[in-house]
């Protein structure tokens, strides 16, 4: 790893420290996007040990600074949800793209970066696929709880099976050896059925 990797890893956690939004991790609050940005690196140096750069920067970045465009700005509705996502995806990858060059990293591996924050080429890059693959086993792990408080089970089975459709087969695999509590692995198993 360059030294450019740890001073864009510095930027990157720095802004999403910034976010206002808290979640409590291990008993102590934290700004919640600089959780995920945790949360995805921990995932993708267990998932893919041998993770490029430009992979592990594009974990840690994708969601930076993401309260910074709220689905609450965009209509209600499937169509304003599309619109929003869309807008994330070029948000993230051009906020990426300027701490990447601030960091020294030249043009080349800034548009590598901004390709996977984007997740172009899913199911045909081997590296936006792992990074799908690593955004699915965070979301399985850490954020289908309190999805299971707010939706009803038909809800939950169709996000589980979306889900369940974006990853690989190593995902799938890596995704059955997550930790899960007895109501939720049954769940799951409903919905793989």
């Amino acid at each position: 790893m360059t030294n450019y990797f740890e001073r864009v890893n510095a930027l990157i956690d720095a802004a999403n420290a910034l976010d206002p939004n808290l979640e409590e991790d291990n008993g102590q609050q934290i700004s919640k996007e600089l959780l995920y940005s945790q949360r995805m690196t921990s995932m993708l140096e267990a998932f893919d040990t041998s993770a490029s750069e430009a992979l592990k920067i594009a974990a840690r970045a994708q969601h930076i600074e993401r309260w910074r465009s709220p689905r609450s700005d965009y209509p209600e509705g499937r169509t304003g949800y599309k619109k929003w996502r869309a807008n994330l995806g070029l948000f993230h990858a051009q906020r990426t793209a300027e701490l990447m060059e601030e960091a020294g990293y030249d043009a080349d591996s800034i548009d590598r970066v901004k390709y996977l924050v984007q997740k172009r080429g899913i199911k045909r890059d081997a590296e936006s696929q792992c990074l799908e693959d690593v955004i699915c086993l965070v979301f399985l792990q850490y954020y289908l709880d309190d999805f299971a408080t707010k939706h009803d089970e038909a809800k939950l089975i169709d996000i589980i099976q979306k889900t369940w459709a974006k990853m690989s087969e190593q995902g799938h695999s890596a995704a059955l050896k997550l930790n899960y509590q007895a109501a939720m692995l049954e769940l799951i198993q409903k919905a793989l059925s």
